[in-house]
């Protein structure tokens, strides 16, 4: 709990920074959590950070979808969710979670701190979830390239929300 405003602080910093200069000015607003999200993310669901010298220089969040539910993009991936499987099961509602956002500091990306934050956060998730999902922005190459590559995410569907083109992503959390 120490930590909520922090990450408060560090997410809305970071708010826009897949986006390219030209895009931002406000578009990814709605998906910022408050510091009462944060604290009930903490309390019920999973923050994992990751820590250099006492300062948080990364974190992943998951949380069930009665916490995602509320806000449009998640109620829209939740109507299509059972058209998706992964490893021979279809996922549902109650067999995976949402997974992300996921943040590092731009001086310690290529350490090995995304993998260390996903791998324990699996790891955690893996006693309620065998499935974590996700999205990803079409133009987040970067991003995209991480979560396939060292998260073995596997693209489940590809969707538009509000004008903008995403990935859908699935992993098993064993």
């Amino acid at each position: 709990m120490n930590d909520v405003q922090a990450l408060f602080f560090l997410e809305h910093s970071q708010l826009e920074a897949e986006l390219a200069a030209s895009q931002r000015g406000g578009v990814m607003q709605g998906q910022a959590f408050s510091q009462d999200e944060l604290s009930i993310l903490v309390k019920q669901h999973w923050i994992v950070v990751a820590e250099s010298d006492g300062e948080i220089v990364g974190y992943v969040i998951a949380g069930s979808w009665s916490f995602f539910e509320n806000w449009p993009i998640y109620r829209r991936l939740l109507s299509r969710i059972h058209q998706h499987s992964i490893e021979q099961q279809g996922l549902t509602q109650t067999n995976c979670c949402q997974y992300g956002p996921i943040w590092i500091s731009p001086a310690h990306r290529g350490k090995g701190i995304f993998e260390a934050l996903v791998s324990e956060l699996k790891s955690q998730v893996k006693v309620r979830y065998p499935f974590m999902l996700t999205f990803i922005a079409e133009d987040n190459d970067r991003s995209f390239a991480a979560h396939t590559q060292k998260a073995a995410m596997q693209v489940v569907d590809f969707f538009d929300f509000d004008g903008r083109d995403y990935y859908l992503l699935a992993t098993a959390t064993s």
